[in-house]
């Protein structure tokens, strides 16, 4: 069945349909427009009701709005593909299954992708992005722009390149994290992270990486911010250029061009054996 050019409003216009084009339809105020649906797919529609897309299974969505009325629009669906969409409500996507996102803009990500799994992404901007993609797993991420505090946090199985992320507290108690080619800038980045392994990435903000365990770093340069790093964590890193100061490793290695400072102090855990070069001479405390 196909509809086009038409609008709806009030609760369940569309409720458990199968098979379903809407083109250039318009959702108004109201809840669950196509709530326990299969097989939909929309075009050049605009949603404002709340809770458009709930319980549903195999849906298309293509050059979309969601406006800032239908806030969690899409949760506990499976198998969403979604390009070239502009979405403004917030707490888009929780509890979700195989989730492709191309070319999309949410303005507004607060809460945004929690508890989902399979999740592809490319060319995609998350603004006011608080708590992004908390909780989820089996993440890949390519060209992602993300602007919010606290991403990522208790997440697990990703896979990030080429991206810019601008948020403190980022990858907290995650696990299996691989990041290629990005700039992370924000404050206390990947604490308590297991298996985080940066590549050739940019890292700016103070307390990076401590309470880490199997932290690996690659190529990667840091910003002159970036001080009072590592402490407590399990390190193997080689840093082009320079570090402003470390503090208190617990094993593994650090080797840069450059060391501002090394902090070892009576604080410093067992087994204490980090070894920590530099190519010129470093200051110790």
């Amino acid at each position: 069945m196909t509809i086009d050019n038409k609008e709806f409003s009030g609760e369940r216009p569309l409720f458990a349909t199968q098979d379903l084009e809407i083109h250039r339809v318009t959702i108004h105020a109201g809840e669950s427009a196509l709530k326990h649906c299969s097989d939909i797919v929309a075009s050049e529609c605009v949603f404002e009701g709340k809770y458009p897309f709930w319980h549903n299974k195999r849906v298309k969505i293509t050059n979309c709005l969601f406006r800032e009325g239908a806030r969690a629009a899409i949760w506990y669906t499976q198998d969403l593909k979604m390009e070239d969409t502009e979405v403004v409500a917030p707490k888009m996507f929780r509890d979700m299954e195989r989730l492709e996102l191309r070319r999309v803009n949410l303005t507004n990500a607060m809460e945004t992708l929690w508890h989902c799994r399979d999740i592809k992404m490319e060319d995609v901007s998350a603004e006011h992005s608080d708590y992004f993609a908390m909780h989820s797993e089996d993440i890949e991420l390519d060209r992602l722009q993300l602007n919010g505090n606290y991403s990522f946090q208790y997440a697990k199985n990703i896979v990030i390149r080429n991206s810019l992320l601008n948020t403190k507290d980022a990858f907290w108690n995650t696990e299996n994290v691989t990041v290629y080619d990005s700039t992370i800038n924000g404050e206390y980045l990947g604490w308590h992270s297991r298996n985080l392994r940066l590549i050739r990435c940019h890292i700016t903000g103070t307390q990076p990486l401590c309470y880490a365990k199997g932290l690996v770093m690659e190529e990667c340069t840091m910003g002159a911010d970036a001080d009072l790093g590592f402490e407590y964590s399990s390190v193997y890193a080689d840093i082009k250029g320079a570090i402003t100061s470390v503090k208190n490793p617990t094993t593994g290695y650090i080797h840069a061009d450059s060391i501002g400072e090394v902090i070892l102090d009576e604080n410093i855990e067992s087994p204490a054996d980090c070894e920590i070069k530099a190519n010129v001479n470093i200051a110790q405390s």
